[in-house]
């Protein structure tokens, strides 16, 4: 039995919080506002989101930022991924944590940078691990059968977090490849938007089976000049989660796409989910490393014109079908 500190009472985090405390373990769950924090102590349900789901008595939820800090030295991060950084920056001035678990998928728009690049920046001593996967957290809070990927460069760090997260219904895997798994599950989010998109056009199953496909391509091309495997897109942080993320109603950036196809812009359509959509902060980061890298990433680079530069999604469509055509698989996706 251990004692956690997971930071972030959203959605996912609140589902991890209470995988973990079904486990056995100890849970300080940190949450930004005060009412929040005492809703749940009180009524052991969080008045937010995933409302209906009682939670496990061994959470225990505080709005105090110190109080969440000395809880534990092992602490979970779910928080969206551009408020990592100011976070991280308010942390430090307690003990650093022994280890460091990061649940969410995106990349910092600022400076590029994936999550573990973050963490090694201002928290250099932490051992680092992510958990990534297909899992919607309206799913595992229901006790259904997940199963997700922890890596970390250090084998005893990701078997630790396996250690805690694994269960009967939440069966973890161990890795490490960090860069893999944490591209998998920002780019996919860019791609479920696209196949939101697809779905609000009537375009047809044959029609997102390509668009997934061909989206996965543009994770492993990407992924490979940055230092993924492409084994590791094959697995769950990659074909896994962009699967699930593309085709269920669960995901917030397939429904973001939704609301574009249906002639919302991106304002209105955030405003109707109510919740981050992290693929509309991501595609601009992938953009960019397409340009750095050099690299086609045609899907992406639509999704962003959509978004930001007021282009319909007909005129999108008419552009990825008029596209050359070309090799499924270029060597280099296997050997950059």
């Amino acid at each position: 039995m251990a004692t956690l500190t997971l930071f972030g009472a959203g959605s996912w985090g609140t589902a991890l919080a209470n995988v973990l405390a079904k486990n056995g373990h100890h849970v300080c769950l940190w949450c930004r506002r005060q009412a929040q924090a005492q809703a749940i102590n009180i009524n052991g349900r969080n008045p937010d989101y995933l409302k209906d789901a009682p939670l496990s008595h061994n959470i225990h939820a505080t709005w105090n930022l110190r109080e969440a800090a000395e809880f534990s030295q092992d602490w979970i991060l779910a928080v969206p991924t551009q408020t990592i950084r100011g976070l991280l920056k308010d942390l430090h001035v307690f003990d650093s944590p022994l280890s460091l678990c990061n649940a969410a998928k995106g990349l910092e728009i600022e400076t590029l940078m994936r999550i573990s690049q973050i963490s090694s920046e201002i928290m250099p001593n932490a051992q680092y691990a992510v958990i990534s996967g297909p899992s919607h957290a309206e799913e595992v809070i229901k006790n259904l059968p997940t199963a997700t990927i922890v890596a970390s460069s250090l084998p005893d760090t990701a078997e630790k977090w396996q250690s805690f997260f694994n269960g009967n219904r939440f069966r973890v895997y161990t890795g490490n490849d960090v860069a893999g798994v944490e591209i998998g599950g920002a780019v996919k989010n860019v791609i479920a938007i696209a196949s939101g998109i697809a779905k609000a056009m009537e375009l047809g199953d044959n029609a997102t089976a390509a668009l997934v496909s061909r989206g996965l391509a543009e994770i492993m091309r990407l992924g490979a000049k940055m230092g993924a495997h492409p084994l590791t897109l094959a697995g769950l942080a990659g074909v896994g989660d962009l699967v699930v993320t593309c085709y269920s109603f669960h995901s917030r950036n397939f429904r973001l796409g939704k609301l574009l196809g249906e002639g919302k812009n991106l304002d209105e359509a955030k405003a109707i989910l109510g919740q981050v959509a992290e693929g509309a902060f991501t595609v601009q980061a992938v953009v960019r490393l397409a340009q750095k890298y050099c690299v086609e990433l045609p899907i992406a680079e639509s999704v962003y014109r959509l978004l930001y530069q007021g282009t319909s999604p007909r005129e999108e469509l008419e552009n990825l079908l008029t596209r050359d055509p070309k090799p499924e698989y270029p060597p280099a996706i296997f050997w950059s």
